[in-house]
């Protein structure tokens, strides 16, 4: 049995969710000492105190977390009711790149406003689509 391209994608985003906590996790354990602060495995630093980039790996991981869900659940719905067809095939496909461009703009700093914005509204809006197709599976 072939996999759908749907179920493809969902596979790369889950392996993007779960990978990128990684550029987070190495900003926290390369951030110089500070005198007097706690021990960061007690309590962990206050992100305003970061170097700005490793905010930015923890805003960027937590960005894709609350689209993912969604995301996942919609296309889990659509193998169910067998729904996928071209529309669903393209939107995976543009959501996928969409959550690499705003993982990548995000760490860089390189997508500003509002190009970083417009990104996160273009994933919802393939949310959005995705959606409807299951109110219109056969």
């Amino acid at each position: 049995m072939e996999l759908p391209t749907e179920l493809g994608i969902l596979t790369c985003l889950t392996i993007l969710a779960a990978t990128l906590w990684i550029p987070y996790i190495v900003g926290v354990n390369t951030e110089p000492e500070r005198e007097g602060a706690p021990n960061p495995f007690v309590r962990p630093p206050s992100q305003a105190d970061m170097r700005p980039w490793v905010h930015r790996a923890w805003r960027a991981h937590l960005n894709l977390l609350e689209q993912f869900l969604p995301f996942a659940a919609v296309v889990l719905i659509l193998d169910r009711v067998d729904g996928f067809n071209s529309l669903t095939y393209w939107t995976c496909i543009t959501f996928f790149w969409l959550r690499i461009a705003h993982a990548v703009g995000m760490i860089t700093a390189t997508a500003r406003f509002p190009s970083r914005p417009l990104i996160f509204v273009a994933g919802y809006v393939c949310i959005l689509v995705l959606a409807s197709q299951v109110f219109l599976a056969p």
